[in-house]
């Protein structure tokens, strides 16, 4: 297995691509704390897992909060000894609109959620991984920050920031052997699917994204899953700073 006896936090875990990382993390061999706002979406994610013979546990997270994301290392590290994966999935977007429409707020609490929650997780694993001399942060971007469509402005703007601080990460982390990379997902079949749409999820709509992605489908989560078990695997220990589109083709 490629990831036996890794231990991983994979935050928004409980839907979508976070689910995906957690059931292709421990089919591999890893330990997952899945963590999420959604506790009963969280916990039952967790469950089936556990059913299925994996290690696995929920941790209710707001990865905007630095108490929340102390407990959730703190958690991870008294019950399975040690973290080897941090995973920064979980995010928001406004929906598909004028930039001008986004309010304040909504602004201010895509960024906490997006980019805040990557400084939290440095701020809780980086002491755990320099103990260790050893860890891999994997952080969710998007093709948004790479190819960025109108109408997301202000998402755009926060996977910018998510892949640029991950390059950064890398480089200043590279002495203590912590690994950072990124994953840049193209529009995929997620609940977040209407909100990039900023409209119903019709096959009219669909075709009009579709026609962007020369491989001519929707991503799916576990097109981004398979890319995190790659960047998670000790095998790629000389692999940092990469930000990875999965995307079909739609940034070429």
């Amino acid at each position: 297995m490629r990831l036996k006896n890794q231990i991983a936090i994979v935050t928004g875990g409980a839907s979508g691509f976070g689910e995906s990382i957690s059931h292709a993390f421990t089919a591999e061999g890893a330990a997952v704390v899945v963590a999420d706002l959604n506790a009963e979406k969280g916990e039952q994610v967790a469950a089936a897992l556990v059913a299925k013979g994996h290690r696995a546990l929920f941790c209710r997270t707001d990865v905007t909060r630095t108490a929340d994301m102390a407990q959730l290392v703190e958690t991870t590290v008294q019950q399975f000894g040690r973290l080897d994966v941090m995973v920064n999935n979980a995010g928001i977007s406004h929906a598909n609109q004028p930039m001008l429409n986004v309010s304040e707020a909504e602004f201010d609490r895509i960024f906490q959620v997006n980019v805040k929650s990557l400084y939290l997780s440095a701020v809780h694993c980086v002491p755990v991984f320099r103990r260790q001399r050893s860890g891999c942060f994997i952080n969710i971007g998007s093709t948004a920050a790479v190819r960025p469509r109108p109408g997301l402005t202000w998402y755009n703007g926060s996977k910018g920031a998510v892949v640029l601080i991950t390059k950064s990460m890398a480089v200043e982390l590279a002495p203590d052997n912590i690994r950072a990379n990124a994953i840049n997902p193209a529009i995929a079949d997620t609940p977040l699917l209407t909100t990039f749409m900023g409209g119903a999820d019709t096959p009219e709509n669909r075709a009009k994204f579709t026609a962007s992605i020369p491989l001519g489908r929707l991503g799916r989560s576990t097109d981004v899953a398979n890319a995190a078990v790659f960047f998670a695997d000790p095998a790629s220990e000389f692999v940092t700073g990469v930000c990875m589109e999965v995307d079909g083709g739609r940034c070429i």
